[in-house]
């Protein structure tokens, strides 16, 4: 089964660490993300820039809206994903618990819908 862990940061957080710990943390996690790539469990992985640089786009009555900034606010910002591989949900929260940044924000984990069989169920 396929998973996203979708990173969310809490940037007080971030903020408050000193900068060699949030350095150590992003050589640690690419380190982790490499291991897990080499074992076939980590099948993508990306960072997302500041949510400062987001556009959100929206289509209401025919019109179409883009605003700056992220979708919502929030104290925490997705900062990026990791889609992996794992047997089981359990699996997948263990694999989340692991990356540094469940510690200074939250990993969210959700299965990843197969489009195949979407495709199949509408006949295209």
């Amino acid at each position: 089964m396929k998973f996203l862990l979708l990173v969310y940061n809490d940037e007080s957080l971030l903020n408050a660490l000193p900068a060699n710990e949030t350095d150590g943390m992003m050589r640690t996690c690419l380190t982790h993300a490499d291991e897990l790539k080499d074992k076939g469990t980590l099948l993508d992985f990306q960072q997302l820039e500041a949510p400062s640089t987001a556009k959100s786009v929206r289509i209401r009555n025919n019109r179409r809206m883009v605003v700056d900034g992220p979708f919502t606010e929030a104290k925490e910002y997705l900062g990026g994903f990791n889609l992996i591989e794992a047997d089981s949900l359990e699996e997948a929260i263990e694999l989340a618990a692991q990356f540094p940044w469940a510690r200074t924000g939250c990993i969210e984990v959700r299965p990843v819908r197969d489009i195949s069989l979407v495709r199949k169920n509408l006949g295209v």
